[in-house]
């Protein structure tokens, strides 16, 4: 079998050599060039057409995300960024998926040599994805580009979203993504309008991210979004994202729903872990529940989906052609968790009418 070819791009020669180590070490990938800013990675792309680019977000010359940038509109190719643990590096990052990296490795700002040892099986993993995922083309860049300094135009809605009225403070939607999923649940999030039931959300990520990450969507969408944090009451209105490093659960608590954030062992590898939020959903939200699987790799929350299922919740899943990878939603089908399978961009109307038909329903189990 033909090994995935890699090109390693870092302004630090102790972070290529590193990576390169890494790569070659495995015996489905190899390290066929490593390049030490954006323009000599440009001349090794052209010459080299690697399956897969690893790119430091910060770098002279030209920064990943300006290189990141003209690469998805001219020549899109999977990207896995390596991006430094500070909130520029977690807000710098977030953009870069939104570009249309698959995934991102976090390397610590001190002792970096080991860190990034320590992430050899993260690293190999996200480029083992990445070469298997689909990939598409940024749109060109406008004609006008906005003025330097000047804060890029927020996506907007295709319509105006109107108002769910009243509806039961029981049901609660509940969201599981991998790879891929920071920009899918965006594009469910921005399309709910401000009195949508509570939101909750466990997207993998590592610790240090969730922050920026709920920070942003919370600029973006009609409901508050937030990370997280134990023992709050979970309301109407507003999304809850389960921690980097922490699993995120509901619990009842008299008439209200509280967020339990608590670490423990990983749970299918992942910690936040998609299996613990969609378990408490069954037993806790029960026939008021609604669960959304989007794109990721593996197969986190697909059996957990299934109980959430057998306890009454209506379910949505990405479909293949929508997806960055068709792992998690893939599985979530084969168990039997789906009560329909859409493509993304209809994911949130379909949402809306089932919630719209289904109002003044709920099974209230106080």
């Amino acid at each position: 079998m033909a090994k995935t070819q890699v090109v390693v791009v870092d302004d630090s020669a102790l972070v290529r050599s590193i990576l390169t180590e890494i790569i070659n070490r495995q015996p489905d990938m190899q390290c066929i060039g490593a390049a030490a800013d954006p323009l000599a990675a440009r001349e090794m792309i052209r010459t080299l057409n690697p399956d897969v680019i690893t790119l430091d977000v910060e770098m002279p010359k030209m920064d990943g995300i300006d290189f990141l940038s003209r690469l998805m509109r001219l020549r899109p190719m999977p990207v896995v960024m390596v991006s430094t643990l500070t909130e520029r590096g977690a807000e710098v990052t977030l953009k870069a998926l939104e570009l249309g990296a698959v995934d991102f490795v976090a390397k610590p700002k001190i002792g970096v040599a080991d860190g990034i040892r320590a992430l050899a099986h993260d690293i190999t993993d996200k480029i083992r994805i990445a070469a298997k995922a689909q990939i598409r083309r940024l749109p060109p860049a406008p004609a006008h580009p906005p003025a330097p300094g000047s804060a890029p135009a927020a996506p907007r809605p295709a319509a105006p979203i109107a108002s769910l009225g009243r509806l039961s403070t029981e049901k609660i939607i509940f969201i599981g993504a991998s790879t891929g999923g920071t920009e899918a649940t965006k594009d469910v999030l921005i399309n709910l309008p401000a009195d949508c039931p509570a939101v909750c959300i466990t997207q993998h990520m590592p610790p240090g991210f969730t922050k920026s990450y709920a920070a942003r969507l919370d600029g973006l969408c009609k409901i508050r979004v937030k990370e997280a944090q134990d023992g709050e009451r979970i309301l109407p209105g507003h999304g809850y994202i389960a921690p980097g490093g922490m699993h995120f659960s509901v619990e009842r608590s008299g008439a209200n729903y509280i967020a339990r954030v608590q670490d423990g062992e990983p749970v299918n590898r992942h910690k936040p872990s998609v299996e613990v939020l969609f378990h408490s959903a069954a037993r806790v939200v029960g026939q008021n529940a609604l669960g959304i699987m989007l794109t990721g790799m593996g197969a986190d929350g697909a059996k957990a989906m299934k109980v959430m299922k057998d306890a009454g919740s209506y379910n949505l899943v990405q479909d293949e052609a929508s997806c960055v990878v068709f792992g998690m939603p893939r599985e979530a089908i084969a168990a039997g968790a789906a009560d329909e399978v859409l493509p993304l961009h209809q994911i949130a109307p379909r949402l809306i009418e089932r919630l719209r038909s289904t109002a003044g329903m709920s099974l209230n189990r106080v």
